[in-house]
């Protein structure tokens, strides 16, 4: 399914790559790795045909070369080895059935972060495992209400509502933990023909542990610098021929070295059972669940020093990157539980159906401070000769952010099929279907009693005497003052439902030649309302009506299963109410008839798994176009259409695989150049906000003596991101980001490894989450002990 026809000539089966060197050289996985794949290649005159090419011998001795055996008909057959390297990302499926091949013969850009990355890095978060994706920056989240929790952008581009398991949305607001994570596939690129409305700078899909052929059980420990203390648990079982199950879970508390007071306790599980394991007919459900307690960070302002041309964060001037400007009234508390069923019908040899449905609950209170660093009572007090004298405030703009309650729920259902046939010599695959979903939104705002008082910039206090919180429906007139004449209310809800249809078809003319043309068309309708509250003002009932359609065309070269040479060109739309769930307020009286925003990508780019899938190369250059880009106010949380058209492009490489024997590495880099091209006068020829002119990131491993007693495994990494501006008019600006990051581990046997991380190993001051006004420090020098046992 979904093979070029060159990998269905040489596998009659789905390419199953044998990880043979991760057995020998990481014996943790070896229970999960599957076994080397022996390839039979017909040598004689029929119509299969054989890779001469590449019938050499495996390079560094891996596995053994080809060797021709007689079967008891006479037939001679060749029978070789395909060993390749779990580094090497180009071979990784993408993950769902809307994108049936693997990345190499994908024609888009698409970064994988494989699971033995995330082993040998110890990634305990989304965030942290895309650290090692360049193009992407995490934002702190809006004004009013708040955001937090995951909200990336990805090539600059807002992806908050772009977050996929499996195929299937993510609607929910949280921190998200790493423990049920197989790898993770940023694809970058407007990709709405695929996933729908969004997808304007691209999308990350995480492809989930389930159950598999096989008895497993992996349990670690964790522990180390900011009281980390972590465990985790996976167990696989294979109940019957058909029926496997699979348990995942995690315990997790930690504080935040380099930052005052901030903290996470979480605890997840996620159970999953496949029936029909191995046969055409199989469906997989899934649960998950995660409650988290956390202390919301909303990082240190940015202010500009008076005389000088660019502000920056207030850390770059003295302050103590500890500092943290909330209360003991902040906190972020979520829940979230998700059940997934996920359908596959092989109904014949041309035909293969899919239907994947998710059901979604979403639960979270929160409460933080914003913090401000106003001209007359914070700047100017700071740099003159009394600088303990400057006061932050924290209520944010218009006397918020301020309490609130939000409770969810959401349902996506996606059916597809795809059909593969040929007429004549020329071959088709034809993939289509129905996609939809519905979100619904419900927040309910609370007041303090009182306006919170400001507190020192340089020695924070987080009690405020005399605070207190409201009830629910009290201090009216202590609500949030939403902007655009909403005002002060209780309640915010808000929903949408999406119904889309997709259809693409890929054509191969020649077996090395192929042309791939697809679309989907999307009925969007949204609605918001805003109630109770301060009977001063009326309530709000909004809604916004839109159909869309978006259309992707890619040419492709693939001289043999090894190599691609490509085109693209697609679209993608982001309606101004998309962000339900996400945004405080995404639809207003003022922009509730705004244009969607919409996207265009040119991109040609060439993909090579070279010396028998050991390493993997890709290079691309792109264009990446916007209009009617969204803007969300920092202060107030407002979001609107600015009108402006904004360019992105640029040059991305990779590599990664087993260099030398023993010798693994996964390296990237992106050179982007960006501007705002249109709309505001002002802002014509300035960098697009959060995008770097460079970034690159690198981890590398060498295993010493792998096997033996003595065996020892150390490595490490870089990741640097350029300075970046952070506001459309490139006035503030965040300085560049350097991390150097290492391991050191080994194997008592196959079984029990110990391993030590360091992170930030410079203890430099770094910014992970950063926003027009405000940025939050990166952890500090850390290091995490691990201890794991695999049977």
């Amino acid at each position: 399914m979904g093979s070029s026809p060159i990998r269905r000539y040489l596998n009659p089966t789905p390419l199953a790559v044998g990880l043979a060197m991760s057995c020998n050289a990481f014996p943790a996985l070896a229970d999960e790795a599957p076994d080397p794949v022996s390839h039979h290649l017909k040598t004689d005159n029929s119509t299969e045909q054989t890779d001469t090419k590449n019938s050499a011998s495996l390079a560094n001795g891996k596995g053994k070369g080809p060797k021709t055996i007689k079967q008891a008909n006479g037939t001679e057959v060749e029978q070789w080895t395909v060993v390749a390297s779990p580094m090497n990302t180009l071979r990784s499926s993408i993950g769902f059935s809307r994108m049936q091949d693997d990345v190499l013969h994908t024609p888009q850009t698409i970064n994988v972060v494989p699971q033995i990355l995330m082993q040998q890095q110890n990634v305990k978060s989304l965030d942290e495992a895309l650290k090692n994706v360049p193009g992407i920056t995490a934002s702190v989240g809006e004004g009013e209400g708040g955001m937090s929790g995951d909200q990336f952008l990805i090539r600059g581009f807002a992806a908050q509502n772009d977050i996929y398991e499996n195929g299937l949305r993510d609607f929910g607001v949280y921190t998200r933990d790493s423990f049920d994570y197989d790898h993770i596939t940023v694809i970058k690129g407007p990709s709405s023909q695929v996933f729908g409305n969004g997808t304007t700078g691209g999308a990350i899909n995480i492809t989930t542990k389930t159950p598999y052929a096989g008895n497993h059980v992996n349990a670690s420990f964790s522990g180390g610098s900011g009281s980390y203390y972590r465990g985790t648990l996976d167990i696989n079982r294979k109940i019957t021929d058909t029926i496997a199950v699979r348990l995942t879970a995690m315990g997790n508390e930690n504080n935040v070295v380099g930052r005052d007071y901030i903290y996470s306790h979480r605890w997840g599980i996620a159970p999953s059972i496949i029936f029909g394991l191995g046969k055409k007919l199989n469906y997989t459900l899934e649960y998950f669940h995660q409650t988290d307690n956390r202390i919301p960070d909303y990082g240190v302002p940015v202010a500009t020093k008076p005389g000088t041309a660019y502000g920056k964060p207030m850390t770059e001037y003295g302050i103590n990157r500890n500092n943290w400007y909330g209360t003991t009234f902040d906190q972020d508390n979520t829940s979230t539980d998700m059940l997934t069923g996920r359908l596959q019908w092989e109904i014949n040899k041309y035909v293969t159906f899919y239907n994947d449905t998710r059901g979604g609950l979403y639960s979270r209170y929160y409460s933080a401070s914003q913090e401000a660093c106003g001209l007359a009572t914070c700047v100017i007090p700071y740099f003159s000769s009394n600088p303990a004298s400057a006061v932050i405030s924290r209520n944010g703009g218009l006397g918020g952010p301020n309490p609130y309650q939000q409770d969810d729920w959401s349902v996506q259902n996606v059916a597809s099929a795809v059909a593969n046939f040929n007429t004549g010599k020329i071959r088709h695959q034809i993939i289509g279907g129905i996609d939809i979903e519905h979100i619904y939104d419900r927040r309910r705002n609370y007041a303090y009693a009182s306006t919170r008082p400001g507190t020192s910039l340089m020695y924070p206090s987080m009690y405020v005497p005399g605070l207190s919180l409201c009830g629910a429906g009290s201090c009216a007139n202590n609500l949030t003052n939403m902007p655009n004449g909403v005002g002060k209310k209780e309640w915010k809800k808000g929903d949408a439902t999406d119904v889309g249809a997709f259809l693409s078809e890929q054509v191969w003319f020649v077996p090395w030649f192929s042309v791939k043309a697809g679309f989907r068309w999307d009925h969007w309708d949204s609605h918001y309302n805003a109630t109770g509250g301060d009977p001063a003002y009326a309530d709000t009932h909004l809604g916004q009506t839109q159909d869309t359609f978006n259309p992707n065309v890619s040419l492709m070269y693939t001289p043999n299963d090894h190599a691609m040479v490509y085109f693209n060109w697609s679209e993608s739309t982001t309606p101004l109410g998309l962000y339900v769930a996400n945004s405080s307020e995404p639809l207003t009286p003022k922009n509730q008839n705004f244009s969607p925003e919409r996207a265009r990508l040119y991109e040609l780019g060439a993909k090579y798994s070279a010396f028998h899938d050991r390493i993997g190369f890709t290079a691309s250059i792109f264009r990446l176009e916007k209009g009617n880009s969204l803007l969300t106010d920092p202060s107030t949380g407002s979001v609107s259409s600015s009108g402006d058209t904004q360019r992105n492009q640029g040059i991305e490489l990779s590599v990664s695989g087993q260099i030398l024997k023993n010798w693994n590495m996964i390296a990237t880099y992106a050179r982007y150049d960006s501007l705002t091209t249109g709309g505001t006068a002002a802002d014509i020829g300035k960098q697009v906000q959060y995008v770097p002119r460079n970034q690159a990131t690198v981890w590398s491993t060498y295993e010493i003596a792998p096997k033996k007693v003595y065996n020892l495994l150390v490595g490490g990494g870089l990741t640097w991101r350029e300075g970046v501006f952070l506001d459309t008019a490139n006035t503030a600006r965040v300085p560049a980001n350097v991390e150097f990051d290492a391991v050191i581990s080994h194997h008592f046997d196959d079984h029990w490894k110990v391993s030590m991380n360091g992170y930030n190993l410079a203890n430099r001051l770094n910014y992970g989450n950063l926003f027009s006004n405000r940025v939050t420090p990166s952890i500090g020098r850390a290091f995490l002990f691990n201890l794991s046992a695999s049977y």
